[in-house]
């Protein structure tokens, strides 16, 4: 005797779900690369579809089939990005469950990332947190799906104020000992100045059309270079001599972490559509605060493009 399908009967009160469905499903993700190993992602997922007021519940074991579906062609060489295998799970959900009109997939992912120290050469790991994103809606033909990636990551950064404080500090204590204006002048230029340090916490995501395409390594090299310096798991004598030298002659305010980041968005990905919408996020724990600074910016890749542009101007 077949059993009656319980989720799609009449609930008692019929009114429509946004969101219906699994969150915190873990996977392993294997995605191929022409050519070289394939790259490997610890996630988690949410998936989400929206639920007519007719319907008791949604079909949830389709959302866990459409995954592992999806997964597998992500070995098979068939999905090539990390934010495409969100936007294929997403369209292949609005397949699987013809009542709904939206599908929505989250994925955050740890990406082991492989670095170099800048002097001895060092290699040594560091793992990246990767957010992407797909959302599918139905428009009477071809569904239309709007996918983002992002990633967050953690630099330095030293404050510009404080180092300000130091030089002005270190030429009262200069001029007492009878030091010219001149030596002064060539040893400041020479060595930065003392400043408090934050590990900076930087997060950038751009969400575009489905066509598009957003390099992921691009994106973490912005948010490392638009700190004061990078950092690194292990650093040899040579290595924290530069680290911390590096970060004193870059000294940034969380408000110019934000806005470096969007100078390079600008620079970088100036050929996606100008309708992109661009995150930026950054986070300063500060060291001899107790609190942290943090600035945010949400703009389509155009307004940047044309405040970028204005600034370049003066």
């Amino acid at each position: 005797m077949e059993l009656p399908d319980v989720q799609a009967t009449c609930p008692d009160i019929r009114i429509n779900l946004t969101r219906v469905g699994v969150k915190n499903v873990k996977k392993l993700v294997e995605v191929a690369r022409p050519g070289k190993r394939p790259v490997i992602f610890i996630s988690s997922f949410d998936v989400f579809v929206d639920l007519p007021g007719r319907l008791k519940g949604a079909n949830l074991s389709r959302n866990f089939e459409v995954i592992d579906e999806v997964l597998q062609q992500a070995i098979d060489g068939e999905v090539k990005e990390i934010e495409d295998l969100c936007s294929v799970v997403a369209g292949k959900l609005l397949d699987r469950h013809e009542y709904a009109d939206m599908t929505e997939v989250l994925m955050k992912s740890q990406f082991m990332v492989k670095r170099e120290t800048p002097v001895s050469r060092t290699m040594c790991q560091e793992v990246v947190d990767v957010h992407a994103r797909a959302v599918a809606w139905r428009t009477g033909g071809t569904p239309t799906i709007r996918k983002s990636i992002g990633a967050e990551v953690t630099g330095m950064t030293a404050c510009p104020c404080a180092q300000n404080i130091m030089k002005d500090h270190a030429i009262h204590t200069m001029e007492r000992l009878g030091i010219e204006e001149e030596m002064i002048r060539k040893v400041l230029d020479a060595v930065p100045m003392a400043s408090h340090n934050q590990r900076g916490k930087g997060f950038l995501c751009i969400e575009t059309d489905d066509e598009a395409h957003v390099s992921l390594e691009k994106i973490i090299d912005i948010l490392k270079d638009s700190m004061s310096a990078r950092i690194f798991e292990l650093l040899k004598r040579g290595d924290e001599s530069y680290v911390v030298m590096e970060a004193h002659k870059n000294p940034r305010f969380v408000e110019d972490c934000v806005r470096e980041m969007a100078r390079k968005v600008v620079a970088g990905f100036s050929g996606l559509p100008g309708d992109s919408v661009v995150t930026i996020k950054q986070t300063n724990e500060e060291s001899i605060h107790q609190h942290d600074a943090y600035a945010e910016r949400k703009a389509t890749l155009a307004e940047l493009m044309d405040e970028v542009g204005a600034s370049d101007a003066f």
